[in-house]
């Protein structure tokens, strides 16, 4: 039964990869997958274990009590269920808040508020700036949001898609870079955030030079290549049409999300509950702004939350319930855990696997590879293994176009054919992906990091 589970796992994995090519939206096989093997694994009354330092039977603690074998077993199933879906939760809870504070400040034009930033028509310049504020947006909205901006205000300025595409393609790799070391920057690192193998602060501590080593080093390199020369063909001026709330939500929006690490650190609680926190503030708030100046109780719905709820894809969520859920049920049974065994026996290093699971990213979700590295891996929190998991899962999707989430949305945007980015853009992710990792490799080596992760000091 065990293998079937393996089989129906490999089955919705390939599914989701070729999504495009069968024409099936990847939460379904993420959703039939999770509850399919659940499902067999109780009819099979399969042991599923507690794995802390080692693989420990939940039934057999539940036999010790006096309960029968069988009863034991399906106790134990149910338990572990619950137990996997309040860690999914978490992190479900957490993303419908930040995608709810960010749609509110669109539904206000906040973000018209950025394009006052973009003024120039020099190639060079345009390129970084651009970059810099999907590097800096991405660590604070995270890196699919701030893509999107960003691709829409170049809509607004470069009316020639051609070199429309070339900034687009570089997006994808500052926001890639800029997610990889904020605990918001990418659904991976709030993963590992909330699954307290990272902090905040030493996340940040860890890999904000890396990750700029990522964005800076092929940025540079495309500054000196033909298509970042000269000046924008046809450039457009970019009118910003903003509300009188446009600034205000922008600023509260952004200062709510920020505002979540702070209150995890202070409280010690789960972050999902200062991310309700930020949401309800921002809600109430943009519940008694006056967007307009002759704003009456005919334009509320316009403005209205509700609205903003409504914008929220619904099937990003469920995608995460469905392969969260499907990879609880392989660490349930033990499975991820004696494949890192395996790993860690027959491979040189722990880095080569990580770096492995970088160009993994690149060519499938790269969600479902961190949640299994969650439950493969049993090192303390803040061990340098889990920022070099961040690091890589965030940044080798920009190695392909369909490898990350801003990636695929960017080809979506523009139409970038697959062929073109791995052919213009690709290299330069990776060598921004080599540049951090070897980066971290060395930080290692030369003793920065210690194995309780408090002997790293690049932050004055």
């Amino acid at each position: 039964m065990e293998l079937a589970i393996i089989v129906v796992f490999i089955i919705g994995y390939l599914a989701i990869t070729i999504e495009h090519s069968i024409h099936i939206d990847k939460t379904v096989p993420a959703l039939i997958m999770a509850a399919v093997s659940w499902a067999l694994l109780a009819l099979g009354m399969l042991t599923v274990y507690e794995i802390s330092q080692g693989l420990h039977p939940i039934h057999e603690h539940l036999m010790s009590t006096g309960m029968g074998e069988r009863d034991a077993r399906l106790l134990a199933i149910e338990e572990s269920l619950l137990h996997h879906l309040g860690k999914t939760s978490e992190i479900l809870f957490f993303l419908i808040g930040a995608m709810t504070i960010v749609e509110i400040i669109d539904l206000h034009r906040g973000f018209e508020i950025i394009k006052d930033f973009v003024k120039t028509t020099n190639k060079k310049k345009l390129l970084w700036i651009v970059g810099g504020l999907a590097f800096v947006l991405s660590a604070i909205i995270d890196n699919l949001t701030a893509t999107i901006v960003l691709i829409t205000i170049l809509r607004k300025i470069i009316p020639e898609r051609q070199e429309r595409l070339w900034y687009a393609g570089m997006v994808v790799i500052a926001a890639n870079a800029g997610g990889a070391w904020s605990p918001i920057g990418d659904v991976t690192t709030t993963m590992l955030w909330i699954a307290k193998k990272v902090s905040a602060l030493k996340l940040v501590e860890y890999l904000i030079l890396p990750s700029l080593l990522a964005f800076v080093i092929p940025f540079f390199i495309a500054s000196l290549m033909p298509a970042f020369k000269g000046n924008i063909t046809h450039a457009r001026s970019v009118r910003s049409e903003k509300y009188l709330s446009s600034a205000t939500m922008l600023y509260l929006g952004l200062g709510a999300i920020i505002f979540v690490p702070i209150f995890k650190t202070v409280t010690h609680l789960p972050p999902y509950l200062g991310m309700m926190l930020s949401m309800g503030a921002v809600w109430l708030v943009a519940e008694k702004i006056k967007p307009v100046a002759n704003y009456d109780a005919e334009m509320k719905h316009q403005f209205s939350v509700h609205k903003a709820l409504g914008r929220i894809e619904m099937s990003s969520i469920l995608f995460f319930l469905g392969i969260l859920m499907a990879v609880a049920a392989l660490e349930s049974l033990g499975t991820l855990y004696n494949f890192a065994e395996w790993l860690n026996t027959n491979v040189a290093s722990q880095e080569i696997v990580v770096m492995l699971l970088g160009a993994g990213s690149a060519v499938i979700d790269n969600v479902p590879l961190v949640a299994a590295a969650i439950g493969m891996f049993s090192e303390p929190m803040d061990d340098e293994l889990w920022h070099f998991i961040a690091f890589a899962a965030g940044t080798g999707g920009s190695m392909l176009i369909i490898g990350s989430a801003a990636g695929v949305a960017a080809m979506g945007m523009e139409r970038i054919d697959f062929f073109w980015y791995l052919k213009n853009i690709s290299w330069l992710a990776l060598i921004g992906f080599l540049a951090g990792s070897f980066t971290i490799i060395a930080f290692k080596a030369i003793g920065l990091y210690s194995p309780t992760g408090e002997a790293l000091a690049l932050i004055p």
